[in-house]
């Protein structure tokens, strides 16, 4: 007896994406003819047979929502987690919540494992690595079997979904004005997350406020890295090298670790030295002095993806347009920096 093949059997054979294969097998207009009879011939000669309890699986409602956090130690994503489950209550649906450790294979993993019949839809942050390696294509065969994504925070392009965000350009300029407009002129921007969409945009807000204020950048007073460790690393020696009068730092160990070496380099926080931060952790308001932060709403972004895939999962719509949504961020002014 013939085994029977697989959509992903025929796609590695033909050398296509599995969405191409199974948009093909199921007459999609989106896929050629030459394509479409290619796929299909191949099919019937490799004996496929489309899974009909898988199928079935898919077309029962579980009432169930897959999340996918690159980081669940991240106060952000623990409070995009707190919005998300509020409205799922509420809704009546339950929460399945997995980590992909910023790994691409481990978010392919998960995905491929809920996406079986365990839940209805995914709200996902991606992963580090899918970003760096540009890799989405898991994302396109998930919404192309018909299982409904929203994303949020770090979302891409090149997939069609609704998505959630905050505008991390403009609220990066906002931030670096309000440094300039209480007196600072030599401000360091540091960054531990320079691989990823949310840091760019947040860098290009800071050069774009210091250039619309007339104000050169020291390039000396700037740090861009990908991980914690690196930032770490290029911090060594930083305050004896340079005397910034104010810092922008966008994520929570880089405005954390900025504050504590300034301190232990004996500036006077905020007389000698101004900080502000990016995303409102608990450290944010238990660090001496507190932290002046933009805050991310993270409760309110949670809230707003989980209202969006819940509309998409109970309309009864045959076809569907994407939204992408923004949040207004807050600067919360603190003790790290001068009042206005």
């Amino acid at each position: 007896m013939k085994s029977k093949a697989t959509l992903k059997q025929i796609a590695k054979e033909l050398g296509v994406s599995v969405s191409t294969v199974s948009k093909a097998l199921n007459g999609s207009p989106e896929i050629s003819e030459p394509t479409k009879q290619r796929v299909q011939e191949y099919a019937k000669l490799k004996n496929y047979k489309p899974n009909v309890i898988g199928l079935n699986l898919k077309n029962r409602r579980t009432k169930t929502i897959g999340v996918i956090v690159p980081n669940i130690l991240n106060s952000f994503f623990a409070k995009v987690f707190s919005g998300i489950e509020k409205v799922a209550d509420e809704k009546g649906y339950k929460v399945i919540t997995c980590i992909s450790n910023e790994s691409l294979e481990k978010e392919i993993n998960v995905m491929e494992m809920l996406s079986n019949g365990t839940i209805d839809g995914f709200i996902i942050s991606i992963a580090e690595e899918s970003q760096k390696l540009k890799k989405f294509d898991h994302f396109n065969t998930i919404l192309n079997e018909g299982t409904p994504i929203v994303m949020f925070d770090r979302i891409v392009d090149e997939v069609n979904c609704d998505k959630v965000i905050v505008d991390d350009l403009d609220s990066a300029v906002h931030a670096t004005e309000h440094l300039i407009k209480t007196g600072c002129k030599k401000i360091a921007f540091l960054s531990a997350i320079d691989n990823l969409s949310i840091g760019k945009l947040r860098a290009e807000g800071f050069y774009k406020a210091m250039h619309e204020n007339g104000i050169p950048v020291d390039e000396n007073l700037v740090i861009l890295t990908n991980n914690n460790e690196e930032f770490n690393a290029k911090m060594d020696g930083f305050f004896t090298k340079n005397k910034p009068d104010g810092i922008f730092a966008i994520d929570e160990h880089t405005s954390v670790t900025a504050m504590k070496m300034g301190i232990q380099n004996g500036y006077k926080i905020p007389d000698d030295l101004s900080i502000i931060g990016f995303a409102d952790g608990v450290w944010s308001r238990r660090m001496t002095p507190s932290l002046s932060t933009v805050s991310q709403h993270g409760p309110e972004i949670g809230e707003v993806a989980t209202k969006l895939l819940i509309d998409k999962l109970e309309s009864n719509q045959e076809t569907f347009t994407f939204t992408t949504t923004t949040v207004k961020t807050e600067l919360r002014q603190r003790d790290s920096t001068k009042r206005l």
